[in-house]
């Protein structure tokens, strides 16, 4: 049986004890504390419209390791016609990613409560948005949060070729110089693979995360031009 979480507890049942799909846990709210303490434990919210919240610790987990990052020419080049920026329209880079079709789902897990709760985090210095400016509009970018030393990957839009991975090759040159030690992608998709994600298991996951520094959550996130050009 899945456990419910109290809405008036915020520890969460050790994701080495989900089920076989991935799932540790369902309830509780997306109380900024809680949300905090779900990503230090490998723990992540994803669920759909008008079902409860659900809490998830896949099995295998997908990351990024910085250094595998594939930067190709092709995406060198065209990352030099973009304008980049940080946390300035955090609201809409989430309400993109919500409406934005994909090819591998019905519908949207990012929902109204979803994008007030983590615009609070992004208000807390913990939740950022790497953005992509053409011609002054915002034509692509991601979420995630900032935990310790690992960046939390939620989601990406573009709404022009290269828009978003060029935003993540420059969240990823930002992360290297910072010190970051990965991008925790979640699940295993192609299209992260492609750019040198790989899976890994549960336990290992989880190991490597207990390692990195969880105390440095609030970070000043600026853009440092010499790191793109």
């Amino acid at each position: 049986m899945i456990p419910e979480l109290n809405k008036y507890d915020l520890n969460f049942p050790n994701p080495n004890d989900a089920n076989e799909d991935g799932i540790v846990a369902w309830g509780g709210d997306l109380n900024p504390t809680r949300l905090v303490r779900a990503y230090q434990n490998g723990i992540f919210p994803w669920y759909s419209k008008d079902d409860p919240i659900i809490w998830w610790s896949p099995n295998p987990r997908l990351i990024m390791k910085l250094d595998e990052f594939k930067l190709t020419r092709s995406l060198k080049k065209s990352m030099k016609k973009f304008e980049y920026k940080f946390d300035t329209n955090f609201h809409s880079v989430m309400q993109n990613c919500s409406t934005i079709p994909r090819n591998d789902q019905n519908g949207t897990w990012i929902q109204d409560e979803t994008i007030e709760a983590y615009s609070t985090l992004n208000g807390m210095g913990i939740a950022h948005s790497v953005e992509t400016y053409l011609d002054g509009k915002l034509v692509g970018g991601l979420y995630g949060l900032s935990i310790g030393k690992v960046f939390c990957g939620e989601s990406m839009f573009s709404l022009v070729s290269d828009a978003s991975k060029s935003a993540y090759a420059v969240l990823i040159k930002h992360l290297k110089h910072w010190g970051y030690n990965f991008i925790d992608c979640q699940v295993p998709t192609e299209h992260l693979k492609s750019l040198g994600a790989k899976e890994v298991g549960r336990e290992y996951f989880l190991k490597r995360l207990k390692k990195v520094n969880m105390d440095d959550l609030n970070n000043i996130w600026e853009i440092d031009k010499s790191l793109i050009d």
